[in-house]
């Protein structure tokens, strides 16, 4: 079976769209082939930076030969229909088939469709290719009319195999496609005639090319720490950087160059980041004291210097680059280091904005603030501590070395905080208050990080649903969807038992006194019973119990002034603003909505999470998270999993009962009444459970609970197998019935079991 090879042969791809090329070329390509009848037995895609390449092998020689039966109108239909059939199928009426049916005589047609030959079906699926291609930007050039990312030279198309290769006949905009290819642009530019892909690899490898990507890739890392190794360092891991830099040659020759004296005072972090974003370049450290002492360059060729000219003019570029970040931190270090610190950056946030609705940058520090030294408490740090650190955490923003490289900001906020002399417990919040970035990163563990950290997440979901910026579909523009999942890692994997609710409280009467400018936002406040959201100009109840209806400045004033009173109707919150109900409950569903794409991805069902969130205290995420953790463990067992069909059996018999009784049984279940071994059992049995899942619950010790519960399982089994519920006489009935009750009521202590699926 022969092979097919096709190589486009253009200037420079970018190399951030050459692996998404490559996958473009071969999906299009092999489903157009495959759509045609024209198979294949396997599929390969390389990429260079001037290349793009797909070999298939043992492809038909030519689609098979097709058989179509089309069925058509009655025998005895109106001409003029048969006659529409017959064109449609391009056959006379000699040639149609008359069947019996039930319906009657039908006629059928077989139509059949010859094979085509390899080449003419490829022609026609790789121009459909070519001028159809999805580069995110593409160009035209010259005066034709097609579009590529970059000017296409060439297009190589043959079919070989034992007999010799053919070339495709195929031109596409003056284009022609042809057996021959390049090599290397410098170091070997002369035309290659191939005859199949290992001749057209092989040959290329002589002409300086490495087809391959993940070669490429695999000979730069392999070379770069062979030789930064043999000075005593070490390459900086940078998988992204070196996915890149494999794209942009095709004949990889590692250099290892020098940063100046002047520069090696720069923090690594500032170092690695001019020299990644600026000049691709790898950084190299001294793994004992961790600063960045060298760089690594890739050159696409050999040069007969050894590259001594080519590190020459890379040193002095990134030593005007480094000029640069060495006048921004020279000029940061002036600035934290002179009367008032970090506090004239905060000062300049005030002109700078957060969100038109919801303040400036400044307004939200304060917001922080607020929240971090009412959290402080809760994850074991000092509020005062936390509270400075929530000021100065983003005061780096206002830095000439954040504006430079924004990617180091919060980074270069904890160099700026130790300069400044502040703690290190705060100079780390400035770092990891913005973590976890991704569902990979490392969640801040310090306690004042823990709670800067959540105080900058609390404060942007409550900030953006009171605006009601919130997610929609795939769109979440202001990244919410991360900050609650933030939310969740950092508790869960801290092990905090936070109240939502009362971390949401702080942040909304935050957010409240700091949003009186109606021309920003609308004031949101709670009504007297804090069940509904209302905006400004809304009713609101002052010291003497009054109702009154004010616009935004007299709310502004009364506010300030702290003549309005805002309960939730139930309990002083030590707040004078309550978190309306319909708010409080929005944010945590989408919080628990996180929190279930979090568990699910370690196994958890979906109702075994819903089970938990029906469960009083479900805002205490890390609760929630060991008692779904526990009861999904109890379900992989088959005491647990049967367990759950006996308590469904009870609650359905129970529930029927009390809808047609109209009573509620949940007292008075008496061991006395019980007439058979199995009821007194079970009795028993419920009596053990709740004295082992009641403490344990006290203890929040779930696993301990679900263990009490699933031993349930047996005594149930076993009373519906020999109990009938509904007995005749009324008083044993009642018993039954409370006995079921019971059951209900001790096995949803632990959880809403009615949720659970099955």
């Amino acid at each position: 079976m022969p092979d097919l090879l096709i190589e486009l042969f253009s200037e420079e791809i970018p190399a951030r769209m050459q692996k998404r090329a490559g996958e473009d070329l071969q999906k299009l390509v092999t489903n157009g082939l495959v759509d045609a009848g024209l198979t294949y037995g396997s599929a390969a895609v390389f990429t260079t930076p001037r290349r793009l390449t797909l070999a298939l092998g043992d492809m038909l020689a030519a689609s098979p030969r097709q058989v179509e039966e089309r069925k058509g109108p009655k025998a005895d239909a109106p001409e003029k229909a048969i006659e529409g059939f017959l064109r449609g199928a391009g056959l006379t009426r000699d040639q149609l088939e008359e069947r019996d049916t039930p319906k009657g005589k039908i006629l059928f047609a077989k139509i059949e469709k010859p094979g085509r030959p390899a080449a003419e079906i490829v022609a026609e699926v790789l121009e459909q290719t070519i001028r159809n291609f999805p580069w995110p930007k593409s160009m035209r050039w010259g005066a034709g009319n097609l579009k590529w990312v970059r000017p296409l030279h060439s297009i190589l198309c043959i079919i070989s195999d034992e007999a010799g290769a053919e070339v495709v006949p195929l031109t596409v905009d003056g284009i022609t496609a042809g057996n021959t290819t390049r090599g290397h642009r410098f170091l070997a530019p002369d035309e290659i005639e191939v005859t199949g892909f290992e001749d057209y690899q092989a040959k290329l490898a002589r002409a300086s090319v490495v087809l391959d990507p993940a070669s490429r890739a695999d000979t730069i890392w392999h070379d770069a720490t062979n030789v930064a190794f043999a000075a005593g360092l070490e390459v900086v891991e940078d998988a992204g950087l070196l996915a890149e830099v494999a794209g942009l040659v095709e004949y990889p020759v590692v250099l290892m160059g020098r940063i100046g004296k002047d520069f090696l005072g720069l923090p690594p972090e500032v170092l690695q980041t001019s020299m990644k974003e600026h000049q691709k370049f790898f950084s190299v450290r001294n793994p004992k004291s961790g600063q960045i002492e060298r760089f690594i360059t890739v050159a696409n060729r050999t040069t007969a210097d050894e590259g001594t000219t080519i590190l020459a003019g890379n040193e002095k570029v990134l030593g005007a680059r480094l000029s640069d970040a060495k006048f921004f931190w020279d000029n940061d270090l002036r600035t934290v280091t002179a009367e008032g610190g970090m506090e004239t950056w905060v000062k300049a946030l005030e002109n700078v904005t957060f969100h038109n609705k919801l303040g400036t940058q400044a307004e939200l520090i304060d917001r922080m603030a607020t929240l971090s030294h009412e959290l402080a408490p809760l994850v074991g740090a000092d509020a005062d501590e936390a509270e400075q650190a929530a000021r100065v955490a983003k005061a780096d923003l206002s830095s000439e070395m954040v504006y430079e490289f924004p990617e180091l900001q919060g980074l270069m906020g904890s160099y700026y905080a130790r300069k400044a002399g502040l703690s290190d417990a705060v100079a780390d919040a400035a770092k990891d208050h913005y973590a976890p970035l991704g569902p990979s990163d490392d969640v801040p563990t310090a306690p004042v990080s823990i709670a800067v950290a959540l105080a900058e997440k609390i404060d942007k979901l409550t900030g953006f649903w009171a605006i009601d910026e919130k997610p929609t579909g795939s769109k979440d523009p202001f990244a919410l969807r991360r900050a609650a999942l933030g939310v969740i890692r950092i508790l869960v994997e801290n092990d905090l038992n936070i109240s939502g609710l009362s971390a949401l409280q702080i942040s909304y009467a935050a957010l409240i006194n700091s949003q009186l400018d109606a021309d920003r936002a609308n004031i949101l406040v709670g009504d007297v019973d804090g069940t509904e959201l209302w905006s400004r100009g809304s009713h609101v109840t002052l010291d003497d119990g009054e109702t009154a209806r004010r616009n935004d400045s007299e709310i502004a004033q009364a506010i300030e002034q702290g003549e309005i009173i805002f309960t939730d109707g139930s309990a002083d919150h030590g707040s004078r603003i309550a978190l309306p109900n319909e708010f409080a409950s929005s944010v945590l569903s989408f919080i628990h909505d996180r929190l279930k794409v979090y568990l699910r991805d370690q196994g958890i069902r979906h109702d075994v999470i819903d089970a938990c969130i029906a469960m009083e205290g479900s805002d205490d995420l890390t609760l929630l998270v060991k008692r779904a953790r526990a009861l999904s463990e109890t379900l992989k067992t088959d005491d647990g999993e049967n367990l759950i069909q006996g308590f469904k059996r009870a609650n359905n018999i129970l529930s029927q009962a009390e809808e047609a009784d109209g009573v509620e049984y949940s007292f008075g279940a008496d061991p006395k009444f019980a007439e058979t071994d199995a009821e007194k059992d079970l009795f028993a049995a419920l009596d053990k459970a709740e004295a082992k899942i009641t403490p344990a619950m006290a203890a929040q010790d779930f696993s301990t609970a679900m263990a009490g519960m699933a031993e349930l399982r047996g005594p149930i089994d076993a009373f519906f197998e020999t109990v009938q519920v509904n007995a005749d006489n009324p008083t044993v009935r009642r018993n039954r019935l409370n006995l079921l009750s019971r059951i209900r009521t001790i096995c949803s202590a632990v959880a809403d079991l009615t949720k659970l699926d099955g």
